[in-house]
């Protein structure tokens, strides 16, 4: 089976295009090789792929007929990615909340929803 269609079967990407894009831009890999889109895939493979600033890896077990059910795709792959992959992806989460500095530019409309709770519990609390 094709890369590109087996990264789309077991739900990687949620079209085939995606898949196909991923792979000509070198973010996958098959064996420690950038691959084509059109490289065959077989099982005991070891598949690398940078999606969402995450590098994940996998291993095929076995290649699937099409398209499968989220809660069957563990049977065609094993996620070996290490946990440090995702803890760097929470710690870049938090990173983005302190993006501008308090007091600087325009509110966000998170700041105006918090300026205005503040302003409605003090009217309350002057009544």
């Amino acid at each position: 089976m094709r890369i590109d269609k087996f990264l789309w079967c077991v739900r990687y990407y949620k079209t085939r295009t995606l898949a196909t894009t991923a792979c000509k831009k070198g973010h996958v890999r098959v064996n420690q090789e950038v691959i084509k889109p059109s490289r065959e895939v077989f099982p005991t493979d070891t598949i690398e792929l940078r999606k969402n600033q995450i590098n994940y890896k996998i291993k095929v077990n076995d290649i699937p007929p099409n398209r499968v059910g989220a809660k069957l795709v563990d049977l065609y792959r094993t996620d070996i990615t290490p946990k440090e992959q995702f803890e760097a992806q929470e710690l870049l989460k938090y990173s983005k909340d302190y993006y501008r500095k308090k007091g600087t530019g325009r509110p966000t409309k998170k700041d105006r929803r918090d300026i205005e709770g503040y302003t409605d519990n003090t009217a309350e609390d002057d009544q």
